[in-house]
Parts: structure tokens; sequence; C-alpha cells
């Protein structure tokens, strides 16, 4: 399981005395753990997606020059875990089989609902932006 990695990589990071790593990934451990509900991989990406998405927002407001190499270090251990993305081309090709849904939908909304929907079906993560340039090129 993903926590596990996650366990694994912060107490290899305290031996070797890399505190940035060790910090954020015992506060996303934390973030999992701490409603008592399993630790599933969905809810690990989860954190590490909400991580990823805080730490960018706080990197574009940051001035400090310790405090922003301090969060490119986080969010490239953090990027690491996630699992990688399809492209859109990988995507185009993964909604073949619900291509016409998506060409007969009343507009790019609708269309890019129904390719998420069969994503999700498919236990495939995907960013949305990538599933609406996907829906785009499909409907074109």
């Amino acid at each position: 399981m993903l926590i596990d990695e996650l366990k694994k990589r912060m107490f290899a990071a305290m031996k070797a005395n890399r505190s940035v790593e060790k910090e954020i990934l015992r506060t996303c451990i934390g973030e999992v753990t701490r409603a008592g509900e399993d630790a599933t991989d969905e809810r690990v990406t989860a954190a590490l997606r909400k991580l990823v998405k805080s730490n960018e927002e706080t990197l574009k407001v940051a001035s400090d020059p310790a405090q922003i190499e301090a969060l490119q270090q986080e969010l490239s251990v953090l990027r690491e875990l996630l699992p990688r993305a399809p492209s859109v081309d990988e995507l185009v090709a993964m909604l073949a089989p619900v291509a016409d849904a998506i060409r007969g939908a009343a507009g790019d909304g609708p269309a890019t609902g129904v390719a998420m929907k069969f994503l999700k079906s498919s236990q495939v993560s995907a960013e949305g932006p990538a599933v609406a340039q996907a829906v785009r090129t499909l409907r074109s």
C-alpha cells in the first residue's frame, strides 16, 4: 500500500537527516490517518494531491528564498509519490469506447462529465484540464 511507502520513505529521510522530506511525509501520513479510517491508496493519493495544490498556491505568493526552496523540495517529494497522469493523447485512446457518447453530448461540459465518469469507473486518475483537452480533441 502507498501508506507503507510513505512511512518507509519518512524513516529513511529521518535517518539521512533530510528534514524537509521527513516533515512533508509526516504531514501527509497525519492527513491520511487522523480520521481513524483505513489508509487506502485512494485516500493517500487524495492527500498527496491536496498537499501539492496547497504548496503550489503558497509558492505563488512566497517571497522568502528559504521558504521557496523548501516548498520546491516538498513539491518534488510529493510529485514523486503521485501516480503518473496519462497524457492527452493517452486519454484520447482510453476514451475510445465512449467517443460516440462524448461527441453526442450537448456541449463540452457534459462531454467532459461522460469522460470523467468513464475514467473513474476504469480507475484512471487524470487531471481535469487534460481530460477537457482530450474531450475537445475527440469533439473536433
